[in-house]
This record gives structure tokens, sequence and C-alpha cells, in this order.
């Protein structure tokens, strides 16, 4: 079975390792990590994820930006998106604009959960 891609675009670079190195680790998953929100796009392109892991608060981009270019582009549109941010608290989880939202700190479980609940969709 084919593995996964998944791209993270996040600011701290320890965070975008540590998902890299986790998601990697189960063997389901082939990461690319990004860390300035402006190449998002560029990279989703080339690599052509399953999946993107989104921070919302980055400095040279926010992630509202970053997801709107990813739908605006026809050969992204229908890839799914998943907010990962430190800017909710957990008890505020829910989707927004049609896009779930995951807060920081996060599990290894909750995180691969979370992934392969919108794989599925």
């Amino acid at each position: 079975m084919a593995k996964k891609r998944i791209l993270v675009i996040d600011d701290e670079q320890s965070f975008t390792r540590l998902v890299k190195l986790s998601l990697e680790e189960t063997g389901r998953y082939e990461v690319m990590e990004e860390n300035r929100g402006p190449r998002g796009l560029s990279i989703a392109r080339k690599f052509n994820p399953d999946l993107v892991l989104l921070d919302i608060a980055m400095p040279d981009m926010g992630g509202g930006e970053v997801a709107a270019q990813i739908k605006n582009d026809p050969d992204l549109k229908d890839v799914p998106i998943v907010f990962l941010t430190a800017v909710i608290k957990k008890s505020e989880e829910t989707i927004i604009s049609g896009i779930p939202y995951i807060a920081k700190p996060v599990t290894l479980n909750k995180l691969i959960m979370c992934v392969e609940d919108n794989l599925r969709k």
C-alpha cells in the first residue's frame, strides 16, 4: 500500500521536524515540511499531498491565506486541510469555514486519528 503524503506548514522548525519524524515512524506516511507560509503553495504543487497540516499564526503569511491559495488552486482544491495551532484551546476545537482545527500541543495518537479521519473524507 502506498504511503499517504502529508505536508506540514508551520513556522516552528522544531515542531514540523517532530511531526515529520513521528508520522513517518508509523510507516504509513511520507511527510514534507515547510516553515514559511508563502512557500506552502509551491511546495504543495510539487509534493501533491493527500493532506495538509497548517499552522494559523505565522509571521510571513497566515494559515488562512495559505489555505485560501491551496483551495483556489485547481490541482489542490480537494486536498483536505487541518489547522494545527496554538491559537485556540483544546476546549474550542471545532470546524470553522469548513476547515477543522486541532489545538497544540497535540498527542501523537490524536494527531494520527485526525490525519486518518481527514484522509477518509
